[in-house]
């Protein structure tokens, strides 16, 4: 059904073996190799490679969509290059959407942390208030965090208060990225770049749209999502928007060093 090519193929069959591991013989591989803060005391350089072939163990639709979206677009830009050069654009803008992500993650987290600090040096409600308004907002409805802010002279919820965030504080720098996403959404832009005019059919847009037009519609969203990211969201947007962005430059690169390369 589909005709996968020599690194295409490889990839693919890399990511389901790593999956199958984390999911049934060692699950513990996620915190060894996703791509953790590098605030974090898990942090290793190898995850800017190693985060690629982990997808969320929970989530099959994760690694669904990304391997599926390989096996599209993946063999008509490995055919174009050659082997090396696919596989050299594919770690490219994995690596480079891990760094977007990192530098992004690293920023948010010292806004965290500058306001966290704040409050557990100084544990008055007014702190904690902006804290939680500003970086934790779903905490609004832990039972404890009313009680404190309707007592807020009782040292015992105000220690409950610093001990919660200071749990929150390591949650978050401890929480990983995982996935082929960053690389994927690398392909999709160079596919949009090189096959601009391909109609593609998908089954949630009920009319054939141009290559071009859905990558820059994608593109829009990944942006406007990051920027505006929810509570909930755990969807590494700037990820994304790396492995895009990445791709466009050494798409554009190899464009200046060799003009026919089109």
């Amino acid at each position: 059904m589909f005709n996968l090519t020599p690194a295409v193929r490889i990839i693919l069959i890399v990511n389901v073996a790593v999956y199958a591991i984390q999911k049934l013989v060692f699950p513990q591989i996620t915190d060894l190799l996703a791509l953790h803060s590098v605030s974090s005391s898990l942090f290793n350089p190898i995850q800017f490679i190693s985060y690629m072939f982990l997808h969320s163990d929970g989530d099959f639709g994760h690694i669904f969509s990304n391997m599926f979206a390989l096996i599209i677009f993946g063999p008509n830009l490995e055919n174009l290059w050659g082997t090396k050069r696919f596989t050299f654009f594919y770690f490219f803008t994995g690596i480079g959407a891990g760094l977007l992500y990192s530098g992004i993650n690293y920023y948010e987290y010292n806004q965290l942390y500058q306001s966290a600090i704040t409050f557990i040096q100084d544990p008055d409600p007014t702190n904690f208030v902006s804290f939680v308004n500003d970086h934790a907002p779903f905490l609004e409805s832990e039972p404890l965090v009313g009680r404190y802010l309707r007592n807020p002279d009782n040292s015992f919820l105000q220690n409950q208060c610093v001990t919660l965030t200071k749990e929150y504080l390591k949650i978050i720098v401890d929480t990983p990225m995982v996935g082929a996403s960053g690389a994927i959404f690398g392909l999709l832009m160079a596919f949009g770049m090189l096959f601009p005019n391909t109609e593609l059919f998908l089954l949630f847009i009920p009319f054939p749209i141009k290559a071009k037009y859905f990558v820059a519609l994608y593109g829009i969203f990944e942006l406007y999502s990051g920027l505006h990211r929810n509570p909930g969201d755990n969807v590494a947007h700037f990820a994304h928007i790396g492995g895009m962005l990445f791709a466009y430059i050494l798409i554009r690169y190899w464009g200046r060093q060799r003009k026919n390369f089109y």
